[in-house]
């Protein structure tokens, strides 16, 4: 999951220039907020167990193992391609692009928070995907609004 949420904040972070709707960087802005501090809350998690934690507030192509298609079996993971489309993107065709892909991405992390919920054994992990799937299904309400798909 913490290779997920970095690939989130990697493409909220494209919103504050490149995004011409006053919503998507609103948006983009909350899940950078919302997601922060889930990634530090696992790496601290993966630290107290002995486990080796990459994370980094730069590209994940920078890290070490970490390009895009080395999680792309993650659900709702984007590819290379797909991020370089989005990189290269602005204005309204940003937006349409970001939450189009965001939708799909959040779906994912759904995907994977409800397999922690159901499955998992340490009881604030569960906790946590709880809210994850929570915040990202109202996420998904509100993009498919914003892209006029109610």
């Amino acid at each position: 999951m913490i290779p997920h949420h970095q690939q989130a904040l990697e493409m909220a972070k494209l919103a504050a220039d490149r995004a011409s709707s006053a919503e998507v960087k609103d948006l983009a802005a909350r899940i950078e907020k919302a997601q922060d501090p889930e990634i530090q809350t696992m790496s601290g998690w993966l630290k107290s167990w002995g486990k080796d934690v990459t994370t980094s507030d730069s590209s994940m192509e920078s890290m070490p193992g970490m390009d895009h298609s080395a999680h792309s079996d993650m659900p709702g993971m984007m590819d290379s391609k797909d991020m370089a489309k989005l990189e290269k993107a602005s204005g309204a065709d940003f937006d349409t692009m970001f939450l189009t892909m965001m939708i799909e991405h959040h779906k994912g992390a759904i995907e994977m928070a409800t397999t922690e919920k159901d499955k998992g054994e340490y009881g604030p992990a569960t906790s946590m995907s709880d809210g994850i799937s929570t915040a990202q299904t109202a996420e998904i309400t509100e993009m498919n609004k914003l892209l006029g798909k109610n």
